[in-house]
C-alpha cells in the first residue's frame, strides 16, 4: 500500500503538532499545580485537599502520555506503510534504528521523573494539618497508585515503538495476502 503525498504531509504535521503540544502542556501543567497548591496551602488545612492538586498531575500526565502514545502510533504507520521503498523518506526508520545509540538517548518523552518528584513533594501539603493515620493511609496509598501509573507507562512506552512496529508489519503482510 502506498500512501498518497498529502497523507503523508498531514501524518508528519500531526506528530508535529503534538510533539509541540506535549512540550507545552508540561510547564502549563505544571503551573496550574503550583498555583493550586499554594492556593489550597494557604487556605486550607485539610489532608485529603492534596488529592486536588494531585488531580492536575494525573491529568497532565494523562494528556501528554496519550498524546506521545498516538505520536509513536502515527510514526510506526509511516514507517511500515511509506517508507517501504528506498526512494523515499527515511526518518521513522532511521531515527528508530539510531535512537538507542544516540548518546544521551535515554529521555522521557513523559517527563517520569518531573511527575514522580511532583507527586512525592504533593504529599507534604497533605502532612501539614497533622492527619489521622486513616487519611494519611488514604491520601499514600491515592499518591502512591499514580505513581506507579508513571511506572508502568514509562515501561510501556519504551517498549511501544517495537509493539507498534511488529503489529503493523504483520497487518500489511495479511493486506498483502
Amino acid at each position: 500500500m502506498i500512501l498518497s503525498e498529502a497523507e503523508f504531509t498531514v501524518l508528519r504535521q500531526t506528530i508535529a503538532a503534538r510533539g509541540t503540544v506535549r512540550m507545552v502542556l508540561l510547564p502549563v501543567t505544571l503551573i496550574a499545580w503550583a498555583s493550586l497548591t499554594l492556593g489550597l496551602l494557604s487556605f486550607t488545612v485539610i489532608p485529603f485537599a492534596s488529592l486536588v492538586t494531585l488531580a492536575v498531575l494525573v491529568g497532565g500526565f494523562e494528556a501528554i502520555h496519550a498524546l506521545h502514545v498516538g505520536v509513536e502510533r502515527i510514526g510506526r504507520y509511516l514507517q511500515v506503510f511509506y517508507e517501504t521503498g528506498s526512494d523515499g523518506p527515511r526518518w521513522e526508520t532511521t531515527a528508530m534504528a539510531a535512537g538507542p545509540s544516540l548518546p544521551g538517548g535515554g529521555i522521557d518523552p513523559l517527563f517520569s521523573a518531573v511527575f514522580v518528584g511532583l507527586t512525592v513533594l504533593n504529599v507534604i501539603p497533605g502532612l501539614l494539618p497533622l492527619p489521622t493515620p486513616l487519611e494519611l493511609s488514604a491520601v499514600g496509598l491515592v499518591h502512591a497508585g499514580f505513581i506507579y501509573r508513571v511506572i508502568r507507562a514509562r515501561g510501556a512506552a519504551a517498549r511501544q515503538r517495537a509493539v507498534d512496529l511488529e503489529t503493523y508489519l504483520r497487518l500489511r503482510e495479511r493486506d498483502r495476502q
